[in-house]
């Protein structure tokens, strides 16, 4: 544990004197002071991680300054010494936060370990405290707060340390690789490579020699050997996108690797054994794949052990201000997002999810002319809905007409979800969440 400051509360000079010495020996920095007033005086100059005072003082007692730290909202620890000890005393000094309570003469040893115990739990809440912090921020690289967030942070924290293979799920745009990287980053194969392919990028043909690899002449072209990804990932984690995008020939032998843990290169017939956490991912619904015969159903459930679903952007629309600051911050400008610029974000589904929101605010940026970001700089897709509900709004507050104002903002977000469904009707109630026959009364209501 590393060295803490420690202040030595005490009328007496004498046991003031003791108990910095032991401190000191402990490898602890310590200040004194000689009652209570004194001691709030030396904490306003500095922090402390804990207050060793003594329950009998002229002026202010050891309770009292418990109290007024208490009361100041200080939550540093504190242990109560007296000569003097009495149940009652021993109470009262618990009941306002005490962390320990030693009748003097004391042990020393068990003094020490007293302080010792105290200073490690005050250093582990310190640690816990950031890393609350760190998950409000975001996972490493994530940006994100919300209770959909937070429960991809707990599924990459329970994941992270095993072998277990993953697989990820999601929309486009959603950051499926992101977490893949968290992953291998807080597992025991961190110092080992990450190595990921997308299945979708590579041509057939040369998928299967970019997986396993192949030696000098088999094939024309192959004039040397060649490593492929799962030899490279040998002790590390391979990340496998768009699993549901691979040949249904190289899936049967991709099951096999998993199952026995061995690879052959291209042209060659010995094996080679590998040790490789494998992590999959597809925008895809897996069970829709398997039906539509673009997924072998003895591989999903060879690679589905731990599925970690990712949340569309428009479900989690609480983090669109901070993702919005976090990409403009990287953009190295001094511009900001005006509220209502904000607002317009909130207001758009992003069908391209996280993505997406980075591209608008990279161009924003760039169309910007002024300090802030604003509605006019957003593309015109993404105001439509708020200007239309602006524009109502303003006719409300002229007549004070409640339903006409109503109806009117409702048919505005109609014609929006028709547009951004490409006047799909089911797709429509979807976004609006509404029934499909609510949707259709009011379409002819509104005459849309």
């Amino acid at each position: 544990m590393s060295s803490r400051r420690v202040l030595v509360v005490d009328d007496e000079a004498k046991m003031r004197r003791v108990l910095e010495i032991m401190l000191q020996r402990m490898g602890h920095e310590v200040a004194c002071a000689a009652n209570g007033d004194e001691a709030l005086q030396v904490m306003k100059t500095a922090p402390v991680h804990l207050v060793i005072s003594d329950l009998r003082m002229p002026g202010m007692s050891g309770t009292e300054l418990l109290k007024a730290l208490r009361e100041q909202g200080n939550e540093v620890p504190v242990i109560i010494m007296t000569a003097y000890g009495t149940i009652e005393s021993a109470v009262e000094a618990m009941k306002l936060g005490a962390c320990d309570y030693i009748i003097r003469p004391f042990d020393v040893e068990a003094l020490e370990l007293a302080i010792n115990r105290i200073l490690a739990a005050g250093q582990m809440r310190q640690q816990n405290d950031f890393l609350r912090q760190e998950v409000e921020k975001g996972w490493g690289e994530f940006v994100g707060s919300s209770l959909p967030m937070q429960a991809v942070y707990d599924l990459i924290r329970q994941v992270a340390p095993g072998k277990t293979t993953v697989l990820i799920t999601g929309e486009t745009g959603t950051g499926k690789e992101l977490v893949a990287r968290a992953i291998h980053r807080a597992s025991p194969r961190q110092s080992a490579l990450f190595v990921p392919i997308n299945c979708a990028a590579i041509p057939a043909d040369i998928l299967e020699s970019e997986l396993f690899g192949y030696v000098k002449g088999a094939f024309t072209g192959a004039i040397k050997d060649r490593v492929g990804k799962f030899e490279m990932a040998d002790g590390g984690t391979l990340f496998l996108d768009e699993l549901t995008e691979m040949p249904l020939p190289l899936q049967a032998k991709l099951l096999r690797v998993l199952q026995e843990n061995v690879i052959e290169r291209l042209g060659s017939n010995r094996t080679v054994p590998i040790d490789v956490r494998i992590v999959a991912a597809t925008n895809r619904d897996p069970r829709q794949a398997i039906a539509d015969g673009r997924l072998r159903e003895d591989l999903y459930y060879r690679v589905n052990v731990f599925n970690i679903d990712l949340p569309a952007l428009r479900e989690r629309k609480a983090d669109i201000p901070a993702l919005a600051a976090s990409f403009l911050a990287s953009q190295n400008t001094p511009k900001s997002i005006s509220a209502a610029a904000v607002a317009c974000l909130q207001s758009y589904d992003w069908p391209g999810n996280v993505r997406e929101l980075q591209n608008v605010i990279e161009r924003a940026a760039v169309l910007s002319r002024g300090a802030h970001i604003e509605i006019d700089d957003l593309p015109r897709e993404m105001a439509a809905v708020k200007v239309e509900a602006a524009t109502a709004l303003s006719a409300a507050f002229a007549s004070l007409e409640l339903n006409p104002a109503v109806e009117s903002l409702e048919a505005a977000m109609i014609r929006e979800a028709l547009v951004r469904s490409g006047d799909n009707k089911s797709k429509a109630a979807r976004l609006l969440e509404i029934s499909e026959r609510a949707l259709w009364y009011k379409l002819k209501k509104y005459g849309l």
